[in-house]
């Protein structure tokens, strides 16, 4: 679970590094995005995908990306380090922060 933990924290990391609209301080505020995310990704993700199983039937799985991007928000507007611009940075933040976090995950066997 820790290396799980600090992979997700280097894709942040990553992530915040290759996109312009979505700052962040140092890795250790990575590390406590990571945290934070895999705490509100176990609790507050599953009810919010429960609540919106019907949209998320009509567009065909395509407003988990929505839920994702607010989950993300949500992780920015409790952290004094981490930035993100606005709705649509954080929806390609999500999106960039998953190919990451899967590629090195794939690559560390994790």
């Amino acid at each position: 679970m820790f290396v799980a933990i600090l992979v997700n924290a280097v894709s942040v990391f990553l992530s915040a590094y290759v996109l312009r609209g979505v700052m962040i301080n140092n890795f250790w505020t990575a590390l406590v995005v990571a945290v934070l995310l895999a705490i509100i990704n176990a609790v507050v993700k599953p009810i919010l995908i429960f609540l919106t199983i019907p949209i998320t039937v009509l567009t065909l799985g395509l407003f988990i990306l929505v839920i994702n991007a607010l989950l993300l928000m949500l992780v920015d507007a409790l952290l004094e380090g981490l930035k993100i611009k606005n709705f649509g940075w954080a929806v390609v933040f999500g999106t960039v922060l998953s190919i990451i976090n899967g590629l090195l995950s794939w690559i560390l066997n994790v």
